[in-house]
Parts: C-alpha cells; structure tokens; sequence
C-alpha cells in the first residue's frame, strides 16, 4: 500500500494541535487565535521539541486559501447599506486614527533604523485593528447590549474597506519598490473603477441570477455557487491586477446585499473556521525565538505604541467624530491590538519582498501581547474616565458637549443645491464607469469577432451598431436624464447662479455622452473627427426621441435598485432616514435557552420597560406581522424588534440567550426499554391496552406486542393483550420492576 501524501500528515498535526490550544486558550478565557498562533509555533521549524510540518509550500496554499475564506466572510458581514450609516463619523474616526498610527508607526520604525519599506508597512500594520478579537472581547466581556459597541462596529466597517484599501497601495508601491505619486494615483483610480464595475454589474446579475434557480437551490448547491462566485471573483481581481484578499472581500460584500446572505454566511462558517485555523497556524510557524530575542525591545516598544497611542488616537477620533467624552472613552480603549489584516499586510510585503522576514515575527508577537492585554484595556476605560472627569474643567466639557450636538442636528436629509450638485457628478462617474466597461468588452471581444466574419467597411459599422446598441441605454442617461433632473433643480434653487451652475453640468453630461460616441465611431471606422462628431449629434438627438431605449434603461435602473433593496425590503416595513438616527429594526432569534419561550407578548415587558415594540415573528414559512399580544414565543422564532439601539441592546440578551456549552451530557438518565410476558393469570390477560392503565399507574408506554413470531408495532389504545404476549415497554428501572413483579406474582 502506498504511503500517503506528506500533506496529509501535516493537516492531522496542524488540526490536532490548533485543537488542543483552543481549548486551552478557552479554558482560559483567550480570544481563540492566539491558539492557533501557538499551535503554529509549536509545529514550526523554530521548535524543535515537537513534531515539524513537513510540507511547507501546500501550507502555504491553505493559508492562502484560509485569507481568502477569511475575507470572504468579513465582506458577507459588510454593507455598502452599513458603511452608509456609520456615514461621516465612522469615516472621521478611522482616518484620524489611520494618519496618527501610520505616522507613528513610521517613526518607531525609522527610530530603530528600518528600511523606508519596513517603516510604510509598519504604519500600515499598526493601523488597522482586529474585528475578531473585539467582537470576541465584547463576547467575553459581555458588553454587546451596551450603546458604544455600535460605534466600534461601525468604525470596524470603515477600517475593513480602509485595510483592503490599503492592500492595494501597498501593492502599487512594492511592484516598483519605490513611492511613485503619479502611480498611485492611477492605481486608485483603477481601484475605484473596478469597485464600481463589479458592485454594478455584481448587484445586477448575481441576485437575478439567484432568484432565478431559487426553486432548485439546496443547501448543497447554495455553498458551492457562492465559493465559486468568490474564486471567481478572485480570479478576476488577480487578472486586474488587485489581490486575492480584494476579489474576496467584494465578492462577500455583494452578496451580503442578497436575500440568500444570511444562510450563505451559515453555511460559508465551518469552512473559513477550517482554513482560517491553518492561515493563523501558518502564521505562528513564522515566529522565530532567536529573531525575537535579537529584537525583544522592538517587541516591546511596538506593542506600548499599540495600547497607549493607538487606545488615545481612537479616543481622540471618537472625540472629533461628535461622540461626547464617555463613549469615547469606551470606544477609543476598544482599539488597543492589531490582527488578522496586520498579517494579511506584512504577508503581502514577504511575497513581494520588500519588507525584511524578521518583521513578520514581531508583528505577530506583537500582536499576541495586545491581544492580551485588550480585555483589560477595555476594562480600564470606565476608571481612568471617572478618575479624569471631575479634572476636565467644566468649560471644555461644555464646548464638547455643543460639538457633539452639532453634528447631529448638522445631519439634514433634505435635498439641497450642494447633494444635487454632488448626485449629479456621482451619475456621471457611474455612467462613463458602465459604458467605459462595456466599450471595452466591445473593443476586446465582439468586435474583432465581427470584424474577422464581416470583413471590409461593413465590418466596422456592423460592429459600431452593435457596440452603440449596447451602450445606448447609459448613453441616453448620460445624455438626456437630466430632464427628469430638471425638475429636482427648480425645486431646491431660485437662484440665478445656481440655476447656471446646474446648465452648465447638464452640458457637460452631454458633450461626455458625445464624445464616447464619437470615440467609439473613430475606434471602428476611419473617419474626419468633426463628421465623427456630426455623426454623434446624429446618433444622439435619434436617442433623445427614443422612448423605447428611455424604458430600457428605466427598466433596467428599476431591476438594479430592487436588487439592491430586496433584502431590506423583506422587512416588516422600512424606517425612514429622518427616523435612523433614533430608530432601527432589527431581527434576533429565540434561543431555547431563553426566558421569553412560552410566555405571550402582553406577559413581556419590551414595550413597557423597554420602549422596544415587536413588530414580526417569522415561524418557519409563516410571517406573522404586528403579532396579537395573546402569541407565545417559540424557539427559533425570528423576531423583528424596532426601537433605539440602545433599547435594542438590552432586549437582545434577554432573546438570544447564549450557551456556555456545546454538547450538554444528560446525566438524569432513568428511562429504558423493559419487557414482560403476560401470564395466563395475569390481571392483564384479555385487557385492552387502554384500560390496562400502564401510563397512569406506572407511567410507561407500550411501544410493541410480541405475539409468537409477529409483532404488534405501536398498538393503539384497543389493542388487547392476549396471554403469553411479550409486551415490551419504556419505563423508569423503579416502574419497571413494580411490573415485572406484579406479574411475577
């Protein structure tokens, strides 16, 4: 027999061994990566005194692997929606945070006399913290239902797209190993490209096509159509010159907008726990002692940088953001480590070879000690707040105070001149995106197809036509939407220069429009400029008339934003933006656990001690809207709460009850199956099962009659007992034996 391949001895040791940490580190009330670290380190080739991985280079395939499936399931928990919520705080935190770390991070690095490389990725890495380990220590430390953990939350949206980000600069600057402005520029203008193309078109057709195999969808089928939508995704961001992390996360994030996201996220779990485990084991294989010991005082300084600055940035920048002192406080101290994208970035500069090796151990190190500390940093903010709140003079805290009101009563949803301007130039980018996209697709693809079977003249008008078809319905819009604009611009202006200002950018709209038909005319067919763009005007006023090609496109904007939408429209109703900033809804679901089971709505006290109304309960393929106050809870029902979200927070433990335990052992284990055979003088002999009393007199239950050869499985309540007939019962041992005897006797 042949021995088996080396990678599968290296995965029994990589689990066995994550395994045991885990549950040690459980058992010890730490966040569960650090056991993966140190299983790595254990059976990496820095440890000798344990056995050592033997094929490296397929490790190094799962753990790319186990990147991949990790963002995956970040981007599944990201929404465009969500981001749009935290809105500018969210985005006024994080960049604060980001600019003071990335400049001090860059300093400790030029201090201890680094390469300029190594100095830009440890900024990077020292400003991005870990989703998993607060969320854990919010877990842990049981402050999910308090009302600063929204603030993280959202704060942690905005750093996950700030980190992919991030990934994509980094990479611009390692091709050339140098900083190249006008590189980066391009770079991010391609990023923005792509991002916009793939959430267009992702939204599109993704969820159409869905909807369209729904009623062959299993679960089965489900999981392998979404990891194949994310490799695939991968595959083309790897093709535009992005990362596999980037193609991963956009994937996630378009269809965490879709109906199936929830139950693709479930299903998705088991196998990113599995590949995350064997990425955060490889990670720990790179930790090398010597290297640690050669630089323990880098180990040492990074990680205070990390907990001091990084714990009074974060503060600093929920301060600035308009939250008042308190909460910041209590956010801020949340941001004390650095995590899974850190080692995301500093894998990316080993590959492309423009950091030096010893900086991945110590970031992990690093990130190791901080992550220990984070409970206790968290824990510190409520006393260091106290001790510091009667010194703050009573003058500052006053000016705070009108800040942190300022932005919320600056926080106007009405239309005016300033959002119609800006809207106006958003279409636009998203127009010449989509016809940009699809003349490309023309140019590369249809085109040359037609040319090569329609030769001559007539190939290059045929493949003008067919390519103008196609990017007729973005080109109208483009063009001729803003008549519909028009109105919006007499409603929120009377004055004349604002008036002028919009012409003037329903004019630009449409000299672009032009000058993408003129392009894509000259691209096909050799032709004067000036009767290329006689030609546009043509082909555009022919458009302007089009009612046919303004449905299209009305139809297809209609598709897209119901798309878009569905998800949040499978809501009992929809909260409108003026409301969001003191309302939201949100679905939670019964544990058995908890103590609403079996009692009805008018027995809680949401509403009244609570001010947290219950406006739907999904049980199974029911949907009970505005549930009668006499309807009981059931395990596992889905409950849509609407209220404050601090509200929220405080009935959510009440709901969902969490289990300390896994597996629960039945220890009072008294019931089994017995059997007696009736006797010709027993008292049961021609009696019928029902009134042969065995549930009320000994509370048993007759499962089967053996009679001869045959059985009676089940019998009802008439079934007569004949004499000699086995009857077998499940009973206490204590009933049981008052059976037995009877008929003994």
């Amino acid at each position: 027999m042949e021995g088996v391949p080396a990678l599968f001895s290296d995965l029994a040791l990589i689990l066995v061994t994550a395994g045991i940490t885990t549950v040690v580190f459980k058992w010890l009330k730490q966040p569960l990566v650090l056991g993966y670290i140190v299983a790595g380190f254990l059976i990496g080739p820095h440890f000798t005194y344990f056995p050592v991985v033997n094929d490296t280079t397929s490790v190094e395939t799962w753990s790319e692997i186990g990147m991949v499936f990790l963002l995956f399931a970040i981007g599944l928990e990201f929404s465009f929606k969500k981001l749009k919520k935290v809105g500018g705080p969210g985005a006024i935190m994080v960049m604060t945070e980001l600019i003071i770390m990335f400049s001090i991070g860059f300093l400790v690095g030029k201090m201890f006399g680094w390469q300029k490389m190594n100095c830009i990725f440890l900024g990077c890495m020292l400003s991005i913290s870990s989703t998993s380990i607060i969320v854990k220590a919010f877990d842990d430390l049981k402050l999910k239902s308090q009302k600063f953990t929204a603030d993280v939350i959202g704060a942690l949206v905005v750093e996950d797209l700030v980190a992919v980000i991030l990934m994509v600069i980094l990479s611009t600057l390692s091709v050339g190993n140098t900083f190249n402005g006008g590189e980066l520029v391009l770079s991010m203008i391609k990023l923005m490209f792509f991002l916009i193309i793939w959430f267009i078109f992702g939204i599109y057709l993704i969820p159409s096509f869905l909807r369209l195999i729904r009623k062959f969808m299993t679960e089965e089928t489900l999981v392998i159509i979404a990891i194949g939508l994310c490799f695939m995704m991968v595959m083309l961001a790897n093709y535009a010159g992005f990362s596999s992390a980037l193609g991963a996360f956009v994937m996630g994030s378009i269809l965490a907008e879709t109906l199936e996201a929830d139950i693709i996220h479930k299903l998705v779990t088991p196998i990113k726990n599995l590949f995350a485990a064997i990425f955060f084991v490889s990670v720990g294989m790179m930790v090398n002692p010597k290297i640690l010991v050669e630089y323990t005082w880098p180990v040492i300084i990074i990680a205070l940088t990390i907990m001091i600055f990084k714990t009074l940035s974060a503060t600093f920048g929920m301060l600035i953001s308009g939250r008042d002192i308190h909460t910041s406080f209590k956010a801020g101290f949340c941001f004390c480590q650095i995590g899974e994208f850190s080692f995301i970035i500093a894998s990316l500069g080993l590959s492309f070879k423009v950091i030096d090796e010893y900086l991945y151990p110590i970031i992990v190190t690093v990130s190791i000690v901080t992550t220990f500390f984070t409970p206790y940093i968290i824990r510190l903010a409520d006393p260091l707040y106290n001790w510091l709140n009667p010194r703050i003079p009573e003058k500052w805290k006053q000016t705070m105070t009108n800040y942190s009101e300022g932005f919320k009563v600056n926080e106007d949803t009405t239309l005016t001149f300033k959002t119609f301007v800006i809207n106006q130039f958003k279409n636009m980018l998203i127009y010449g995106c989509i016809i940009f996209a699809l003349s490309i697709i023309c140019f590369s693809a249809i085109g040359p197809f037609i040319i090569n079977n329609i030769h001559g003249i007539w190939g290059g008008v045929t493949s003008v036509a067919v390519t103008l078809v196609i990017v007729s319905p973005f080109i109208w819009a483009m063009a001729f939407k803003y008549r519909i604009s028009l109105t919006n611009s007499r409603l929120i202006t009377k004055n004349l220069f604002e008036r002028h200002v919009i012409a003037f950018i329903f004019i630009i709209r449409y000299i672009i429009a032009l000058f993408l038909i003129t392009y894509i005319l000259r691209h096909f067919i050799t032709i004067n400029f000036f009767a290329a763009v006689g030609i546009a005007i043509g082909i555009s006023l022919l458009l302007a008339f089009s009612n046919g090609i303004m449905k299209f496109y009305d139809r297809l904007e209609r598709n897209f934003m119901e798309n878009l939408n569905k998800r949040q429209k499978q809501a009992s109703f929809i909260i409108p933006e003026v409301l969001q900033q003191n309302f939201h809804l949100e679905k939670v679901t019964v544990s058995p656990l908890s103590q609403v089971v079996g009692k009805h709505l008018k027995d809680t006290v949401f509403r009244s001690q609570f001010k947290v109304s219950v406006v739907c309960i999904e049980r199974g393929k029911k949907t009970y809207d505005l549930p009668d106050k006499d309807m009981a809870f059931y395990p596992y029902d889905i409950v849509t709460l609407v209220g404050s979200d601090d509200n929220i927070n405080k009935v959510k433990p009440i709901i969902e009850v969490e289990d300390t335990e896994l597996i629960h052992e039945r220890k009072d284990h008294n019931m089994s199956l017995h059997s007696v055979k009736i006797s010709e003088k027993s008292q049961l002999c021609h009696v019928s099962l029902l009134n042969s009393m065995f549930k009320d007199r000994y509370d048993a239950m007759v499962i089967a009659i053996q009679r001869g050869n045959d059985f009676i499985l089940s019998p009802s309540a008439s079934t007569i007992f004949n004499c000699n007939d086995i009857v077998w019962f499940v009973s206490s041992i204590e009933a049981a034996k008052l059976i037995i005897k009877k008929e003994e006797i």
